[in-house]
């Protein structure tokens, strides 16, 4: 049986994406942490829509975008503005929201 060689993970990530602390991985982190971020935001306004037997159409109507626009948004396929953010959440009655800045705070955004 021959010897099969096993190229770790890590030097993979390094030859795909850059070395760590260079511009380019810096820049493919930082967008999937968006990516990411974009992702349980989607999740999130799932879940409430479907707890309150809502249809994408029916919330979208709601919010004053179209049905593609909500299915995106769910799915993470789109960035989602903090003002489309606020009209989603305070269509489905999340009546308030807070953004947590780490040692600066809370600030409180609807």
């Amino acid at each position: 049986m021959a010897k099969m060689n096993f190229t770790p993970a890590d030097d993979l990530v390094d030859e795909v994406w850059g070395k760590m602390g260079t511009p380019e991985r810096d820049a493919m982190e930082a967008q999937l942490k968006e990516e990411i971020n974009a992702y349980f935001v989607g999740e999130a306004i799932k879940k409430v829509r479907q707890l309150q037997n809502l249809t994408q159409e029916e919330l979208g109507e709601k919010v004053g975008v179209k049905k593609s626009q909500i299915s995106k948004l769910e799915s993470g396929k789109c960035v989602i503005t903090l003002p489309t953010m606020s009209r989603i959440f305070r269509a489905l009655g999340i009546a308030t929201a807070s953004l947590d800045l780490g040692a600066i705070g809370k600030v409180t955004l609807w």
